[in-house]
């Protein structure tokens, strides 16, 4: 089933013209609409479901810079600052706290990478330390377990999954943007090797700037304008309990993690536990994917199901002006993976008695789409001038959306790029260079 998700209302007509359209209504589209429409851009904001009905509302919701890979250091501390400021801007709580997070483990290896992060962290002034056992023990009881430390990230939070991509979206409609729900974008249209207008279900709006911001999609999108985006998809499964006793606002162990929700609630899972099922968009860039796969497969398992031939990872194609596979699945809503659930529960009650008894009020599945090495693209196409990418977040999309937002933001509108864009070029895919798998 969905999460529950904040829903915000359509503007009732498609624009003519705009001039920027951006194509996904996640947590990624909506902060570069917000960002754009701040610059006095005109922006249409189009989702083919409903604002953050997929991953941005099916996350653990951390907003971190702790255990980044280095990469993608400096996005992480602009997007904390942004996710800061957003309340004053829209004048209105998008469910953002600086609450710091607490790691513990009583795995060695897990301790000593935390450890070897440590000089990384100097590097970029993250204010982060290490817990000894029993600092680790006195912030998440090990109730029989035996900690050997763990890691305290102070400036760290956390987000509200629920609500956050629908108010900020709200906050771009505050400077001028529209919103279009049940509103899928078919297709480009391309004059001279140049974007000159989007096709969607509802009519063509007339721009020569797009952000892609598909998510899961983004490949599938871009495939039919002739740009070829590798990604690849994991299933993972989470749940959210009823309002409970609280323990601490954002916990990892091993075994599961929690994340206190404003309700009261927790959002439950269990890190790097996932399917990855074999599909047809799989099976073309397996050889992209070969070095991600060697290194992660041992916490992941390997499935066949729906998505072979439904989803952004399907067979088929369409033309720009037909019935497209977005409107055939507005919500890419997959169950949740019973065992998985299960296991979530039976670890959570185990390592936290208190929650013995606690309530699930709710469950849910979700896609979270990689690149080959865990870094988002954040480029222009090559072959299409005017199409924008902003997608392949691989598991970091929340906490870093504003920051992908806004660097996407500073390339549309060709503005100084506010952090060195060139670690999430496209083209770094097919130039030659090598592929560096990041923390996951």
């Amino acid at each position: 089933m969905s999460p529950v998700v904040k829903r915000i209302p359509s503007d009732p007509a498609l624009p003519a013209t705009a001039d920027v359209v951006v194509i996904g209504g996640g947590i990624i589209g909506a902060t570069a609409a917000f960002f754009l429409a701040e610059r006095r851009y005109s922006v249409a904001l189009v989702e083919k479901g409903y604002v953050g009905c997929e991953q941005s509302s099916r996350n653990w919701g951390w907003c971190r810079q702790q255990n980044r890979d280095e990469r993608e250091l400096p996005m992480a501390g602009l997007a904390l600052r942004l996710w800061d400021e957003f309340a004053a801007k829209i004048g209105e709580d998008v469910g953002f706290r600086r609450c710091g997070l607490v790691y513990a483990t009583d795995n060695p290896q897990q301790l000593a990478d935390w450890e070897n992060w440590l000089e990384t962290a100097r590097r970029f002034d993250v204010n982060t330390r290490i817990l000894s056992p029993a600092e680790a023990e006195e912030k998440i009881p090990g109730n029989g377990r035996k900690w050997l430390g763990g890691v305290h990230s102070m400036e760290d939070g956390k987000g509200e999954p629920a609500m956050a991509a629908p108010t900020i979206a709200e906050g771009a409609r505050k400077f001028g943007a529209t919103i279009h729900q049940d509103c899928a974008a078919r297709g480009l249209e391309i004059t001279n090797g140049a974007v000159s207008a989007v096709v969607t279900e509802k009519g063509v709006i007339r721009t020569q700037a797009v952000l892609c911001a598909g998510g899961a999609w983004t490949s599938l999108f871009c495939r039919a304008s002739g740009v070829t985006v590798p990604q690849a998809s994991v299933r993972q499964t989470a749940l959210r309990t009823r309002p409970t006793v609280n323990l601490g606002e954002a916990l990892y162990t091993p075994d599961c993690t929690m994340t206190r929700r404003l309700d009261g609630s927790y959002t439950l899972a269990i890190s790097g536990r996932a399917t990855l099922d074999i599909t047809p968009q799989g099976i073309r860039f397996a050889r992209w994917f070969m070095p991600m796969f060697v290194k992660r497969l041992k916490a992941v398992q390997v499935g066949l199901g729906d998505s072979f031939f439904r989803g952004p990872e399907a067979l088929g194609g369409w033309s720009g002006g037909k019935s497209s596979p977005f409107e055939r699945t507005r919500v890419l809503d997959p169950a949740p993976h019973k065992p998985t659930a299960e296991a979530i529960l039976s670890q959570i009650r185990r390592q936290f008695p208190a929650l013995a008894d606690v309530e699930i009020a709710e469950s849910w599945g979700a896609y979270v789409d990689f690149t080959p090495d865990a870094v988002p693209v954040i480029s222009g196409a090559d072959d299409v001038r005017g199409l924008t990418i902003a997608a392949g977040a691989s598991g970091h999309g929340f906490g870093l959306g504003p920051g992908i937002g806004y660097l996407a933001a500073d390339l549309v509108a060709n503005d100084a790029p506010s952090l060195d864009p060139t670690p999430f070029r496209l083209s770094r895919f097919g130039d030659g260079s090598k592929v560096k798998v990041g923390a996951i």
